[in-house]
């Protein structure tokens, strides 16, 4: 066995805990805005665009709001964008995909076509469509856009999965013993599903984190006085190159989340892999 091979589950098992620090560093910032901040988000606090200080620890803004309480709160927003897209796209991704699966062979391609079209559009296209459709954007109608934008990916994989569970010799079993099918969701398909649906939503997540991040900064996000991460990038474009720091700031962040999120779907997919456990 080589070095490289030995050393492969411990470089895996570190990767996985720094994902953890990365999420949980966001979302301990997030939760915390929601009792706490330096300042109030409105407050014009200092000068206009002062650096980084002690005082104010990321800067201020063009208004001289404190750019740290705007990175909190574009946590919280975050957070809540995430969690809320991807209930409402495992929702909707989870009871069709499973509806999929229990149905006739014709209905089955159909609503396999459906979910494949669907997936053909980009998300953030989709969640832009449904925000037009409300003629109104707000934190709600963000997170009820990227939810119905994520559940065709949900379904998809959810019929996948569920057809494989259904071709199992226990399904078989349940079915002569009397189970009823409503009896076998619960107790044999979704135990076994779950698993490697939290992957794949915990990828959702940070997909949705993006693509509100997109939404706010083309204006179809939050709206202000919510700091959402990607409406400060937008505010800060015009001074990127006197006061970088506006811009630097929620980028990172918005990286710091994303990037942890991927990780950490990276480390429960070896975790719930049981071919890649001792690669």
């Amino acid at each position: 066995m080589s070095s490289d091979t030995h050393h492969t589950p411990k470089r895996k098992n570190v990767t996985f805990w720094l994902s953890l620090v990365m999420v949980g560093a966001i979302s301990l910032a997030g939760i915390l805005s929601f009792f706490w901040t330096p300042y109030a988000l409105s407050d014009m606090v200092g000068g206009r665009l002062e650096a980084p200080n002690a005082t104010h620890w990321a800067g201020t803004d063009r208004l001289g709001r404190d750019v740290f309480t705007q990175l909190m709160i574009g946590a919280r927003i975050a957070l809540i964008v995430g969690l809320g897209a991807v209930a409402i796209g495992a929702a909707i991704g989870v009871t069709t995909g499973i509806l999929a699966a229990f149905a006739t062979r014709f209905l089955d391609d159909a609503l396999a076509a459906f979910f494949d079209i669907l997936i053909a559009f980009p998300t953030l296209l989709v969640a832009m469509l449904v925000v037009a459709a409300r003629e109104e954007s707000s934190l709600g109608t963000a997170i009820l856009a990227l939810g119905i934008g994520l559940s065709p990916i949900v379904g998809r994989i959810t019929r996948i999965l569920t057809k494989q569970v259904l071709g199992q010799d226990y399904i078989t079993a349940a079915r002569v013993s009397g189970t009823s099918w409503l009896a076998i969701v619960f107790w044999h398909i979704l135990p076994n599903i779950v698993p490697f649906l939290a992957v794949n939503l915990a990828l959702q997540f940070g997909l949705a984190v993006m693509a509100e991040a997109s939404l706010s900064y083309l204006g179809l996000g939050a709206p202000p006085p919510n700091a959402s991460w990607g409406r400060m990038l937008q505010e800060a474009q015009g001074t990127v190159y006197t006061a970088p720091w506006g811009a630097i700031f929620p980028g990172l962040a918005l990286f710091v989340l994303v990037i942890g999120i991927n990780l950490l779907a990276d480390g429960l997919r070896d975790r719930f892999d049981p071919s890649k456990r001792g690669v």
